[in-house]
């Protein structure tokens, strides 16, 4: 008997945002604006820190695969949501739903990582300055970027390729805007036990190990800014971090409140509030966060604007 609940699905519907007619015309108007204003911040600080020779350097080398973390995060779901809106119709096939699901899982778990890596990059560039430049080469740069992007790689695979070879029971409505491995979980009727300890694992892992990294490193450099005798080294020492710092809090604070709790202490209407921050929000805001508090990549972008030639030489 149990076997007639098990279906194959070729489609999915997402239940979106919200189920009010009224609101998803003001709804569609504002993750149009959000998704344009990623898209432009996110490919302009690309670009910037790719052609200007100034910002050269292992922290916007960081900065440049962090904005394309975010611009990869939030085209995978944007796009789509928005098509959503205007055709009227939530629905999304199996394997587009899936692919989704698993570029999500990538891009988010990669963005982790990256946090990391310019947490390191911070630490050595205040408590070992004279050191920097030897200790942060380009062949560590390269080698830490790519570990960031093979964790995301690996995670997505192992959770994707697990999800696809189970069965689905029942509904196939999804109480979200997008495929989320958490929101896949309840339909599963075969490995849901697997997954949802393999991705409550995965989660703590990727939050806790990262997050400690982190932690240690801006300890050990509020040790050394206290230790610093010039008000001007103080001050120059927090604006270089005050981004990063920005961006690791509200990031972490989400991710922690969203993923580490059991499946069974969901609510999806919360969920789906904490999705919009830390896929549509937060890749908005962290180029605005590293351009506007930031005086050198204002001169770059005055640099570039003025004479876009001589500033485009190779790295």
């Amino acid at each position: 008997m149990g076997q007639q609940n098990v279906t194959v699905l070729r489609e999915f519907v997402l239940l979106g945002i919200t189920s009010l007619p009224e609101l998803q015309g003001p709804i569609f108007g504002v993750f149009l604006i959000i998704y344009i204003v990623t898209v432009v911040g996110n490919l302009g600080m690309i670009i910037l820190t790719k052609v200007d020779s100034h910002l050269h350097t292992p922290m916007y080398f960081f900065i440049r695969h962090l904005a394309f973390i975010d611009l990869g995060n939030s085209t995978v779901i944007c796009p789509k949501m928005l098509v959503n809106f205007l055709m009227g119709q939530n629905t999304i096939s199996y394997y587009a739903c899936t692919t989704q699901m698993a570029f999500f899982i990538m891009f988010i778990v990669s963005e982790l990582y990256m946090l990391l890596a310019m947490a390191y990059d911070r630490y050595v560039a205040i408590c070992n300055p004279l050191l920097y430049n030897v200790t942060m080469s380009q062949r560590l740069c390269h080698v830490l970027v790519g570990i960031t992007y093979l964790c995301g790689t690996f995670q997505s695979l192992t959770i994707s390729i697990k999800m696809c070879t189970s069965t689905f029971c029942g509904s196939n409505i999804i109480n979200h805007f997008y495929c989320d491995d958490t929101a896949l979980l309840p339909f599963l009727c075969s490995n849901r036990i697997e997954l949802e300890l393999l991705i409550i694992l995965f989660s703590a892992f990727n939050l806790f190990s990262s997050l400690l990294v982190v932690l240690v490193s801006y300890m050990l450099i509020l040790k050394a800014v206290f230790r610093m005798h010039s008000p001007e080294g103080r001050n120059k020492a927090f604006s270089t971090c005050g981004s990063h710092l920005t961006v690791v809090v509200v990031f972490y604070g989400t991710l922690l409140f969203m993923y580490v709790q059991p499946m069974s202490a969901h609510s999806f209407d919360t969920d789906k509030i904490t999705a919009v921050i830390y896929d549509l929000i937060i890749p908005m805001f962290n180029p605005l966060i590293y351009s506007l508090r930031n005086k050198e990549v204002k001169n770059a972008f005055l640099r570039v604007f003025r004479n876009p030639c001589k500033c485009c030489i190779q790295y």
